[in-house]
Formats: structure tokens, C-alpha cells, sequence
């Protein structure tokens, strides 16, 4: 087994805080993990839930994440939650003890783009457990986080659910991006995490009527009984989207708003901008293709306009209003849980890289 050397140190009376790391294809271990020092907007956080995300299953089984390649050993996690234990000489928004919910991402706060509000486009972003910047992430018993971006949870919302803040987050941008309402038709393709919560954000956002499309009818099952009015299972063959466009347009029952492409492949981008209304919209959130060949001519000649979506910005105050308010209830995404030992460390990334049945996996620390 790889043991890890890092450049920080620990201090012998300080407790060990251990973290899992990926060392390779499939190869994970929890080993110690020695925290940064705590500054003056800093807060240390006893991590107490922590959600696997897409993301980290394929450096789990690729050492990479699209153009992202994990060439050393790197904490994997992002979606998390947990306690206060310290603060920074200079916070005074939280106190030790509070239950937050943490932003994962650290923008420079410097560039155009976090001084026009965009900050989840910066360039120089540190993002928990993205080798983008080889930046450590939070499966881990602690962390240190800039206390701005950590949010104090409501007594009835729960460290799962404010862990599941963040992929909920991408689904609100989703549908701040396509300005859902309730005059707004939804179409989803993809039933994975991130099509199930756009699905709930949409929902939550006023849209009157939401079909969801996959090709697993499983996926479709929990879909329908999280709140779509219409599910469909169509295949993954090109061939079959002329009869399928008809089958979806069939089904909504009236026009296609915005399409939410969750997958990102050439037939589930052609079927969204051959599919939604003249005038409507497109989002791209699945990123599974780096290039497409798609009918962009024709959609834009009906001026049905493509947007693009990536991650989110200024999401966790609303999210965890929504949560609150029971508008969103994401609890029953969460579809397996674990504890943090090695032996269970394994069997939860290799649930979810397997699929099935699997749509969010907790892990409680």
C-alpha cells in the first residue's frame, strides 16, 4: 500500500484526521491527512456527511475526470456537511458547534469574472477534490473552509441534507440559468442525481408539467415517484430519435419549453433541440462528450437557444430555504449509506460505479 507523505505537519496531541485518498485505477485508501493552518476567515469543520458524486467515481475508476487528470494521490469528496470545531481569529458569522453545509468551490475573488457575480466560471478556482488544481477535498474526519463559504443549517434540515446541497445547487442554477416559472414545460434527459434534481428544482421553481427520458427503467421508476408526470424509456441508438422526438412531444401533452440535457451525448443533445418549442430553450449540464455532432442549424433557425451550465454560484442560501420550507424534500435520493472504514470506503464506490439501483451514496462520518 502507498503510504502518503505531505508537506504540513501535526502536532503529537492534536488528534490524527484521516482522509480516503485515491492512489490510483480503483485504488483507494484512508490514511492521515494533516490540515493546513487555520486563518483568520477560516473555520475547522468535524465533516459528518459526505455524498459521492460523478466526479469522484471516475477517478475512482479512471485516475481522471474529463481533461482533468489525478497524477498523484489527491483527497477525493465535495459534497459535505459537518460541524464547527474552531474558528479563525477573525469570524464572527459562525460559532464552534453550529451544523453547516459547504461550498466546495474557493474562487480568487480577483478576476473579471468573480467581480461580474460569476465566480463559478474563475479560471483559478480550488475545488475540493479536483485534480483541475489538484486541490484535497472533504471525505475526510476534518477540514479547513473559508468561513464565508460555509452556511449554517435550520434546526429540521438534517448533515445529509446539507450535504446534498450540492447537487442540488447544480439543479437550481440549471433553473435560474433557464428561467423556469410556472409558464415553463420541462423535459429531462438523463434520471441520474443530476436530472432527479433538476426535476426538483424545476418543480419547486412553478413548472406545471416535467417528462423525464432515460434508458434504464429503473432510473424512470424513481423519477416517476419523485414527481414526474410522465416518464419514457427510449433506447441509446440514433436511429430511433425521429419516432422518439414524436413519442416525448406526444407526452408533454403541449409545447417543450426548456430541455435539460443531463447526459451530454450526440442523440440526447439532438433529441433536446429537436424536440423543444420554437423559441424554447436547451441546457447542456451532462458534459459526457467533449464534441458533438448535432442539428444546431435548424434549431437555430427557430432561434431555440443553447445554454450552458456549470456548477452553480450563490445557490446554498436558497437551497436550504427550499429544504426548510419542505418545498424540496431530497431525501429520498439518498439511496445507500455507509461509515468511513476501509472495508465500507470500497464497497460504497464500487456501488456506485456499478449503477443500478444506486443514486446518491452517504457516507456518515
Amino acid at each position: 500500500m502507498m503510504i502518503i507523505n505531505t508537506e504540513m505537519s501535526q502536532s503529537e496531541d492534536e488528534e490524527i484526521n484521516m482522509a480516503a485518498w485515491i492512489l490510483g485505477v480503483k485504488n483507494l485508501s484512508i490514511q492521515p491527512y494533516p490540515l493546513p493552518s487555520l486563518g483568520p476567515h477560516d473555520v475547522k469543520i468535524r465533516i459528518k456527511a459526505v455524498g459521492i458524486c460523478g466526479s469522484d467515481v471516475h477517478y475512482y475508476k479512471t485516475m481522471r475526470c474529463a481533461n482533468f487528470i489525478a497524477n498523484k494521490p489527491m483527497v477525493l469528496g465535495h459534497e459535505c456537511a459537518g460541524i464547527i470545531q474552531e474558528l479563525g481569529t477573525q469570524v464572527q458569522s459562525l460559532a464552534v458547534g453550529d451544523r453547516v453545509a459547504l461550498e466546495p468551490g474557493i474562487s480568487c475573488q480577483t478576476c473579471n469574472f468573480c467581480k461580474g457575480g460569476r465566480y463559478n466560471l474563475c479560471r483559478r478556482m480550488k475545488f475540493f477534490g479536483s485534480a483541475s488544481t489538484h486541490t484535497h477535498g472533504s471525505l475526510a474526519n476534518m477540514v479547513v473552509h473559508p468561513a464565508n463559504l460555509c452556511f449554517k443549517l435550520p434546526d429540521n434540515v438534517s448533515l445529509e441534507e446539507g450535504a446534498m446541497i450540492e447537487p442540488l445547487s447544480v439543479g437550481v442554477h440549471a433553473c435560474r440559468r433557464a428561467n423556469i416559472s410556472p409558464d415553463t414545460n420541462v423535459l429531462i434527459i438523463g434520471a441520474g442525481p443530476i436530472g432527479l434534481v433538476v426535476s426538483l428544482a424545476a418543480r419547486a421553481f412553478g413548472s406545471p408539467r416535467i417528462v423525464m427520458v432515460d434508458v434504464d427503467n429503473t432510473r424512470l421508476s424513481i423519477a416517476k415517484d419523485l414527481g414526474a408526470d410522465e416518464t419514457i424509456l427510449v433506447s441509446t441508438s440514433i436511429q430511433d430519435m425521429e419516432k422518439e422526438v414524436v413519442q416525448i412531444q406526444n407526452a408533454m401533452r403541449s409545447k417543450i419549453h426548456v430541455s435539460f440535457d443531463c447526459v451530454g451525448y450526440n442523440k440526447t443533445m439532438s433529441t433536446s433541440l429537436n424536440v423543444s418549442t420554437s423559441g424554447g430553450k436547451v441546457c447542456l449540464i451532462g458534459l459526457a462528450q467533449t464534441e458533438m455532432t448535432v442539428p444546431l442549424t435548424p434549431a437555430a433557425a427557430r432561434e431555440v437557444d443553447v445554454i450552458g451550465i456549470f456548477r452553480y454560484r450563490n445557490t446554498w442560501p436558497l437551497c436550504i430555504e427550499l429544504l426548510r420550507t419542505g418545498k424540496i424534500d431530497i431525501k429520498p435520493l439518498i439511496s445507500h449509506r455507509f461509515g468511513f472504514s476501509q472495508k465500507e470506503l470500497e464497497e460504497a464506490f464500487e456501488t456506485s460505479a456499478q449503477g443500478g439501483n444506486a443514486i446518491k451514496i452517504m457516507f456518515n462520518l
